[in-house]
């Protein structure tokens, strides 16, 4: 017992350095992280996801009936991608040099050529309110997460069809492609995280989510096989993609609707539009997360992309008039909108 007890007391001491160097790098990975540009774009129409993409390095934001396109370089609109009704989300298929869009109202995706961004096709048949929206590297398809209809529609993009639906246990909220056969997406109504088979096109499990509510934006860990499910009531629940089973539940802000992986600093990020602020965790081990710091961002700024050469954060934001709209939603004010470059100076 003593020479167990020598033992343990010996590794304990040894592992000291090592967690305070890991705790440091994880702190210094965030210091000094704040707004570094406010892009002012202003415009009318709503918002919802961003999607970067790391090939052309373009910056593609949603924009109620269009999407715009800025080089972050510049931080100029360098394009436009029209007549996307009800836009939610954007995906990017590199090895087809295609991007894709989400159109909520016509209940049909867009799809562009990410070179010229033109609009090669519009695809319609979708189910009701397709919002998020996943390209799936490994059966090359692009999945719609319909709201309405609560379930997801399957689209080959070589026939410019809807092939396939997937029923699903309820509203689906974001959802990621681990692009090795599996799709993780949150059901929001239900608090629950369902695993999709890319390859069969059916759902192979649904997992819990509860103490989390009403589940938004996901994020992937594919190494070590985590998922982050960012909830209404200000947590963050980190599922083995494996299992199923919950590995840890992490202090967030108020209002998520997107979360972001960053594997080579092993940071995730939360960008919390009630709040006005992105918190930031590390990922100490695949079980182990720390929450490393709360950056002020802007009331509003809800939704957000990743830029992984650089680890700059886009956010989209506006400002809302005080009088609430009939169907409750706020009106922005006229000319409000931006885009927020966040990352450290």
């Amino acid at each position: 017992m003593q020479r167990l007890l020598r033992n343990v007391l010996s590794f304990s001491m040894l592992a000291l350095p090592l967690m305070a160097s890991a705790a440091t790098t994880a702190t210094r990975q965030t210091v000094g992280y704040r707004v570094l540009s406010r892009v002012a774009l202003g415009g009318e129409g709503g918002w919802d996801y961003l999607a970067f993409d790391p090939g052309t390095r373009h910056l593609f934001i949603s924009r109620g009936d269009r999407v715009l396109v800025l080089n972050p370089q510049t931080l100029k609109v360098i394009g436009t991608i029209p007549d996307t009704a009800g836009v939610h989300g954007i995906t990017i298929a590199p090895d087809l040099h295609r991007g894709f869009t989400s159109d909520g109202k016509s209940a049909s995706v867009t799809e562009f050529d990410l070179g010229t961004l033109k609009t090669v096709a519009t695809i319609h048949g979708t189910g009701e309110n397709p919002d998020a929206i996943v390209y799936d590297a490994a059966s090359h398809h692009v999945y719609t997460f319909n709201g309405k209809s609560h379930s997801a529609s399957v689209i080959d993009p070589l026939r410019g069809a809807v092939i396939d639906t997937i029923p699903l246990p309820g509203k689906p909220e974001f959802a990621a492609a681990d692009n090795a056969g599996r799709i993780y997406v949150n059901i929001e109504d239900t608090s629950e995280l369902a695993e999709i088979d890319t390859i069969a096109n059916k759902v192979l499990h649904v997992w819990p989510l509860k103490p989390c509510e009403s589940p938004s934006g996901l994020a992937l860990d594919n190494v070590h096989h985590r998922v982050f499910s960012v909830c209404q009531n200000r947590t963050m629940a980190v599922t083995d993609a494996l299992d199923g089973h919950q590995v840890a539940q992490v202090p967030i802000g108020e209002g998520p609707d997107a979360v972001v992986f960053d594997s080579a600093t092993a940071m995730i990020y939360s960008s919390n539009g009630h709040s006005g602020t992105i918190t930031a965790v590390h990922e100490q081990t695949s079980d182990e997360y720390r929450v490393t710091a709360t950056i002020p961002t802007q009331v509003s700024a809800r939704t957000m992309a990743l830029d992984p050469k650089t680890h700059r954060l886009y956010l989209s934001a506006a400002r809302f008039e005080a009088k609430l709209q009939p169907n409750g939603w706020h009106t922005i004010v006229p000319d409000s909108f931006v885009v927020l470059v966040v990352g450290r100076h």
